[in-house]
């Protein structure tokens, strides 16, 4: 089933569904390391490849961001 997706398809399921689950198991391998060991280099470096994966995720794996607290009531936004 997958040689009948188009390349453009399978390149954006491999992002969209495999960055979030990569970054997740990064940063589970290194809270595992680190409860078992402590803190060191090889756990810090996971911990940073999970926040750099987690940083650039969309959709549902994504992390919250704050609302824009200028939101739709901005002064230059005609009201409706």
């Amino acid at each position: 089933m997958w040689a009948f997706f188009s390349a453009r398809l399978r390149w954006w399921l491999i992002l969209a569904i495999g960055a979030p689950v990569l970054g997740w198991v990064l940063g589970r391998l290194g809270d595992l390391i680190e409860a078992r060991r402590g803190p060191n280099g090889l756990s810090r470096t996971l911990q940073k490849g999970r926040g750099w994966l987690r940083r650039r995720s969309r959709g549902p794996l994504a992390p919250r961001r704050p609302a824009d607290p200028a939101g739709v009531r901005d002064a230059g936004t005609p009201a409706r």
